[in-house]
């Protein structure tokens, strides 16, 4: 036997380093040749990514064992109605007035009405200014029917009745400012019951997951990270695993910001419902939930049309927070350029501002650096602002038209603080956030974050499939406490 002379040596190395013919590499081929310098470390292009945090920064998280969570927010204390009508034409000096109140009473009312009346009864005191502006009057209230909603007005004023020719509809606002009895006479007939608002909302439930075949898990290529955590060292497959969970993160927020109710026969209520045969006959309030947004919009207070950008637009929402809750500190959450045209309305104040002075103290010099922007500032109320993230976001809200009418969100005024509402799992008053988040748990299950791995690989033996799955889920909602003392502000 001998060696085969095939295949034989391709290369026949010189002692000295001079390229001749036996020593030549031929076919040249970079890649074989050398060996690529790398980078360990990756570069993240995008700085940190992740756009959670506003409800860290605003709210809380507790749990909560039913499919509904409910609450009672307080309605007004004292009695308005815009919407009141005359029984005909009422004459200039006519001394008693026949009305009738067509404001829609919900829920309020009387001890006299068993669905709920108006909340007027005799001898109470009344402000009437007639809405054609005719003027106003001062009355004391008589025969009242709080079921049929009517009630006469015995005009104060000698000369009766401000208004000349007023045809019956609605006609005038009033609202009640006291009451007035004769000597010896019987206390006040009825009583009124609390005038409360039930609220609720439902939890949805929020999945994602992950997977790798064993085979990829064997094939190790470490790369150097800093994640948006604040995690830093060496990761191979686990890196996508990693970015799932920091994108499953914000999920969980951005669905408490952006979810909406399905409505009755709705596409998603069909496909929720397991109706997509039966399309159109899916039952309201089984899916989908209500978010900040939808809440704000539809219980709140709306800017919408641009933002406020001199201070007589922004002391049109100060002077409606007046006629709200009146909270004393509030937070905007805002997109970049809405940050801008707060720093540029707050810098016109300055009357040196065009000549070039700084908007900050008195101890500025050209050595230090100009601060064109504000923290915040305080007119009536003290409005602290910040940058949302999530608003600024290319690839979330920031990529949205600003354009009026686009759909747009440039901001959020949040009241800071919290309220008291009746806790039903701990069975009393407790303090809760104006924002807070109700995730489902008990005893024996918790559904805050749940995350589990099935699979044959990655240290996972629950089944023969030859990969490691890592799944994440979450049952919450978002309770927004108080919407009404919520400003949002629309493109």
């Amino acid at each position: 036997m001998a060696l085969s002379a095939t295949p034989g040596f391709d290369l026949q190395p010189s002692a000295q380093q001079i390229p001749v013919a036996t020593n030549y590499i031929k076919d040249f081929d970079f890649l074989n040749q050398y060996l690529p310098d790398t980078y360990e470390k990756e570069f993240e292009r995008y700085g940190n990514r992740t756009i959670s945090s506003f409800l860290r920064m605003v709210g809380a998280e507790m749990p909560s064992n039913s499919d509904l969570v409910k609450w009672a927010e307080q309605g007004r204390l004292h009695t308005k109605y815009t919407q009141v009508g005359t029984a005909g034409v009422v004459a200039a000096g006519t001394d008693v007035v026949d009305f009738i109140v067509n404001d829609n009473i919900a829920p309020g009312g009387t001890t006299a009405s068993a669905t709920g009346g108006i909340a007027l009864r005799d001898n109470q005191t009344i402000m009437i200014v007639w809405n054609n502006g005719a003027g106003s009057n001062k009355a004391i209230v008589s025969n009242v029917d709080p079921v049929a909603k009517t009630f006469k007005a015995n005009i104060y004023e000698q000369a009766g009745s401000a208004a000349a020719t007023v045809a019956g509809g609605n006609d005038c606002t009033i609202f009640i400012y006291g009451s007035e009895f004769n000597k010896g006479t019987g206390g006040m007939n009825g009583s009124l019951e609390a005038d409360d608002f039930i609220f609720q909302n439902k939890p949805i439930i929020l999945k994602d997951t992950y997977e790798v075949s064993g085979s990829d898990m064997a094939q190790i290529g470490w790369v150097e990270v800093t994640t948006e955590n604040g995690a830093t060292g060496y990761l191979w497959y686990l890196k996508s695993e990693h970015e799932t969970r920091l994108r499953f993160d914000d999920y969980l927020e951005t669905a408490m910001t952006e979810a909406v109710p399905a409505d009755a026969g709705s596409g998603a209520g069909d496909y929720l419902q397991g109706l997509t045969a039966a399309p159109g006959t899916s039952v309201a309030g089984l899916n989908g939930s209500e978010g900040i947004f939808y809440t704000v919009n539809q219980r709140g207070n709306v800017y919408a049309g641009g933002n406020p950008t001199v201070l007589a637009d922004f002391d049109t929402v100060i002077q409606r927070l007046d006629k709200q809750g009146s909270i004393e500190e509030n937070v905007l959450f805002i997109n970049r350029q809405f940050s801008f045209d707060i720093d540029d309305m707050l810098a016109a104040q300055n009357s040196y501002g065009a000549g070039g002075t700084s908007f900050g103290l008195f101890d500025n010099d050209e050595e230090m650096a100009l601060n064109l922007g504000f923290s915040g500032f305080r007119r009536g109320y003290d409005f602290y602002k910040t940058d949302w993230k999530y608003l600024n976001d290319p690839t979330m809200r920031g990529g949205l038209s600003t354009v009026a009418g686009s759909g747009a969100v440039n901001g959020l005024l949040v009241p800071a603080g919290s309220t008291t509402v009746y806790d039903q799992i701990l069975g009393k008053n407790a303090k809760r956030p104006f924002l807070h988040v109700r995730y489902r748990a008990s005893e024996t299950e918790d559904r805050r974050y749940k995350t589990w791995i099935t699979g044959s690989a990655g240290g996972a033996m629950v089944n023969d499939i030859d990969k490691m799955q890592v799944n994440y889920l979450s049952e919450r909602c978002v309770c927004t406490l108080g919407a009404n003392n919520f400003v949002i502000f629309n493109a």
